[in-house]
């Protein structure tokens, strides 16, 4: 497996990264543990989950329980220090955690105890926001999106009180970067900015959709992502399956994620099939 340098965290990871976002709702704990086992041995050492993991759907009974099987799989296992892990804090209006709150400082540090906690790890390589607090045009959202709510000076208050709060976590040794997830190219360069000016900690990485399905980082963020050296985690690369062509003629079958998400969150479109035969 090839490892590649992590931006400028000093990380060394595989060019794979083990999604884990289905364990302890489509999957079992065995299975999860059966595909750690798997990655691990294929030399997949970077694995990315989140506090509010598993989803399809995200329910508050089930909240935590994907990086609850991480730490089950760690606990039994061993070799921390093996794997690169990052995880997420859960951003505003997802009522399954923390009634859908916003993300301060304080709620920055509980879902980091939270999740060291689960993970039954001391450390997270790279913790991650997993979405603004602000409106963003991700989620399917590009072309609804409307930037005009927004006000620069509040944003910009929250983003210093983010990377003052994660200064003192990485100070303690609880996360050792923090990071960007479904975040807009405006938002990463005043992120990059405001931690320059004040001598804050760096956002590392932006983990964006991005495959042959979704390729909106092909553009402005491409020329950031080189220039400023914030690598992207590239999440749902086949389009949530769309690309293995499994759902080809808008079949569903039975035990794949659109039995439960029939429109896969809004990706499937009159478009996509045609798009997708003519990748395969």
């Amino acid at each position: 497996m090839q490892q590649v340098r992590l931006g400028q965290t000093g990380l060394s990871v595989s060019e794979i990264c083990l999604g884990t976002m289905t364990w302890g709702s489509q999957n079992s704990e065995s299975e999860g543990h059966a595909q750690m086992d798997l990655a691990l041995a294929a030399g997949v050492n970077f694995w990315d989950t989140a506090e509010m993991y598993p989803v399809n759907p995200v329910r508050a009974e089930t909240v935590g329980r994907s990086e609850e099987i991480i730490g089950s799989w760690l606990s039994a296992r061993g070799g921390r220090d093996r794997l690169v892990l990052a995880s997420k804090v859960t951003g505003e209006g997802q009522d399954a955690v923390r009634g859908g709150a916003p993300i301060t400082g304080a709620v920055l540090r509980e879902a980091v105890e939270g999740s060291l906690r689960r993970l039954q790890t001391d450390y997270i390589d790279v913790y991650q926001l997993h979405w603004p607090n602000r409106a963003a045009y991700h989620f399917r959202d590009i072309w609804t999106f409307d930037p005009r709510g927004g006000d620069k000076a509040k944003i910009e208050a929250h983003m210093l009180e983010i990377l003052a709060v994660s200064a003192e976590l990485i100070a303690e040794g609880k996360i050792r970067h923090i990071a960007l997830s479904n975040e807009s190219v405006w938002g990463a360069s005043r992120w990059l900015a405001l931690a320059d000016k004040h001598g804050l900690p760096r956002m590392a990485t932006v983990q964006n959709e991005y495959s042959l399905l979704c390729r909106q980082f092909d553009s402005d963020w491409a020329e950031l992502s080189y220039l400023e050296d914030m690598p992207l985690l590239a999440f749902s690369p086949l389009a949530t399956g769309l690309l293995t062509g499994k759902y080809a003629g808008d079949v569903i079958p039975e035990g794949t994620r659109r039995a439960l998400n029939p429109t896969l969150s809004g990706r499937v479109t009159p478009q996509v099939f045609p798009a997708v035969a003519a990748y395969l």
